[in-house]
């Protein structure tokens, strides 16, 4: 049936319907969410708990409470922080296990560290707890171990005592530093968290994107210049994918353009209009339709042409920020276009919510619909994301 992408009943149906798909299994009774699902929604592992799913889930049932959806879903958004507190939380070292159960990683990772400020921060814009005071000392806390202050960016990674630092720098934590830096300005009005999230954008979306010739690139080495060869051989990597990812120039605009809404500057509106028009010029597959996973810096190749769901999600939102900033109807035609090429192949009709890939040709490759660290976090999000922007 044709469907009119635009109607913001369909964005609340579609929500709810990504929702409807974990309702009757995600709730552990233990303690967290399970975080493993197959395409029918049976849980394949009922033991591992990675903290980006862990955290993510809290923004799920946080936001879905805050928007009416449900009253037990303060509840579900309060056992998820109760679990993050109790099981990921260190408290030698005040920071959040990166995953729990069989295979036990307490590394401290700043990408899954921003997911804890982004679930506390949208619990607390929900009215589910009172989190400036954690939100706060969560900040100083990524200011101490991560934040250097010469670079004007966030290290990537220590090991779980916090000794030793990882000489790996990457823009990937930092975009969602970003992301959750804003959404803690939001929560609590504190201009700390606005100040911090908009000199991570000049610094990512300006200055390195400069460096590296107008597109976010992903690798840095300890000096933060570029690092053209690292994971060289593992462009389909799931945090750390080698070449440019359209999925991050599109988040990287979606950013911007938040930002801009908060604290309006020129720059960012047309930094958001380049970053978008690149990654659809040079990552829309014309042969098969979507936004591939990554192409290459010399020759724009592309390194993994597969179609992940979160790329697809991203530049949904994207576009439509980009119309709503522009009145330009090239970004509502894109909206468009995502959202059929979405309907057309990584939206599962018969169960319900996202596939998390597929291969190039939109057919499907794998079983495994939301492993961990997906929980559709982003489908949610950009929905959710539009139907703000239509209500303004």
């Amino acid at each position: 049936m044709p469907r009119n992408f635009l109607k913001a009943s369909f964005l609340q149906q579609h929500t709810r319907d990504i929702l409807n798909f974990y309702e009757p299994v995600v709730l552990d009774d233990q303690g967290g969410f399970f975080q493993n699902f197959l395409d029918d929604g049976r849980v394949f592992d009922h033991q591992s708990r990675h903290l980006v799913s862990s955290t993510r889930f809290i923004f799920n049932y946080a936001e879905a409470y805050r928007r009416g959806y449900g009253e037990h879903y303060a509840d579900w958004a309060r056992h998820g922080l109760k679990h993050l507190e109790k099981q990921h939380y260190l408290s030698h070292t005040e920071h959040y296990a990166w995953q729990l159960g069989e295979s036990i990683d307490k590394t401290a990772m700043a990408y899954g560290q921003a997911f804890v400020v982004l679930a506390y921060a949208h619990a607390h814009l929900a009215g589910i707890c009172d989190a400036k005071e954690k939100l706060l000392k969560h900040f100083h806390w990524l200011e101490k171990h991560f934040y250097q202050d010469t670079y004007q960016a966030y290290a990537d990674e220590r090991s779980g005592d916090l000794k030793t630092l990882d000489a790996y720098r990457g823009q990937n934590a930092n975009m969602h530093l970003c992301e959750a830096f804003i959404a803690a300005y939001r929560a609590t009005a504190d201009e700390r968290f606005l100040k911090r999230a908009k000199q991570l954008a000049k610094r990512f979306s300006g200055e390195l994107c400069d460096l590296a010739g107008g597109l976010i690139w992903e690798h840095y080495d300890e000096n933060w210049q570029p690092d053209w060869h690292y994971n060289i051989d593992k462009p389909d990597d799931l945090f750390k994918p080698w070449g440019f990812q359209p999925g991050h120039q599109v988040e990287w605009t979606k950013l911007l353009l938040q930002l801009h809404q908060l604290s309006p500057e020129p720059w960012y509106v047309e930094r958001a209009k380049s970053l978008f028009d690149q990654a659809i010029a040079k990552g829309w597959d014309q042969e098969f339709g979507g936004l591939v996973y990554g192409f290459t810096p010399k020759t724009g190749a592309f390194a993994d042409a597969q179609k992940y769901f979160w790329v697809q999600a991203e530049a949904i939102a994207a576009a439509y920020r980009l119309f709503k900033a522009t009145e330009d109807d090239a970004y509502l035609n894109w909206y468009n276009k995502l959202w059929q090429y979405s309907w057309d192949h990584l939206i599962d009709h018969q169960h319900g919510a996202w596939y998390r890939l597929v291969a190039r040709d939109g057919s499907k490759i794998t079983d495994e619909k939301s492993p961990m660290g997906k929980v559709d976090y982003h489908t949610l999000g950009a929905c959710w994301d539009v139907l703000d922007m239509m209500s303004l």
